[in-house]
């Protein structure tokens, strides 16, 4: 008992911080539906286009190593690997924490972990600025544009975006991050989620190799700065006690089976 009042006595006051730095910063109400990035001052944010080397030329030893890849696991089309890549295509703040369920060991969602949901719904506006500057300046052409082979997304969703850095590898190295940082005693599993997350880009052919390792920079470089703003930071601790509290309370853990399915690509496909 006096553990679980504990836990309602530190989730109380960790909203209690968590609201009341909210309140310094207003949504936008041209867009109330736009997500409130917790970096608001450019000079606060990493300069991506300057942490980040330039994407691999053509001709290069990285270059030539990205056509290998990308053809080398166009092996994998309608494999139980190639179906993994697909779940992992929606980049819903719904699908991260599914996604990141079995890592975590305990059931993440919207309604289950609203505060962690917002914290990431938060953090995607911050990954976002994060990608596209850099994105824009490489102006690098998707694997399926240079190569021939199948992709596991359809081709039109993709031709008309850049490959460097890859945005679905910033997102899930992020919110695996953070994840690590809340549920510390799971972060091993947390962390090989993120990178069996990032190599599915390259498994569906959406991304070439060089992409996701960027990806993993990228949010290395945005989580470091992220941790530099107060509202950030009290919006962790309501996630870490929110998390603990559905541990305590969850009557059941994440499905076994699914989280079986998901141990069995621990291993890197190329």
């Amino acid at each position: 008992m006096r553990r679980r009042t504990t836990t309602i006595i530190g989730i109380s006051l960790a909203l209690a911080v968590a609201c009341a730095a909210a309140a310094e910063h207003e949504p936008d109400m041209a867009n109330p539906e736009e997500p409130v990035p917790f970096l608001l001052s450019p000079s606060l944010r990493p300069q991506t286009t300057e942490i980040l080397p330039p994407a691999p030329r053509q001709g290069s030893a990285l270059y030539q190593a990205d056509r290998e890849v990308f053809r080398a696991t166009r092996a994998l089309e309608n494999t139980p690997r190639w179906e993994q890549a697909k779940r992992d295509v929606p980049l819903g703040v719904s699908d991260m924490l599914k996604n990141y369920s079995c890592a975590a060991g305990v059931n993440l969602g919207v309604v289950k972990t609203p505060m962690l949901a917002g914290l990431l719904t938060r953090v995607s506006a911050d990954a976002e600025r994060a990608i596209e500057p850099a994105k824009a300046a490489n102006k690098r052409q998707r694997p399926l544009l240079i190569d021939a082979g199948a992709v596991c997304q359809p081709r039109e969703k993709l031709a008309d975006s850049y490959d460097y850095p890859s945005g679905h590898a910033t997102w899930g190295w992020s919110s695996g991050l953070i994840l690590a940082e809340l549920v510390p005693g799971r972060s091993t599993q947390i962390l090989t989620r993120a990178r069996v997350y990032a190599e599915s880009r390259v498994v569906c052919g959406a991304h070439n190799l060089s992409a996701i390792e960027a990806g993993a920079v990228n949010a290395a470089s945005l989580v470091a700065a992220l941790h530099g703003s107060a509202d950030f930071r009290a919006a962790m601790e309501a996630a870490r006690f929110e998390i603990a509290a559905a541990r305590e309370a969850e009557k059941t853990a994440p499905d076994v089976k699914v989280c079986a399915v998901e141990a069995a690509f621990a291993k890197t496909p190329y």
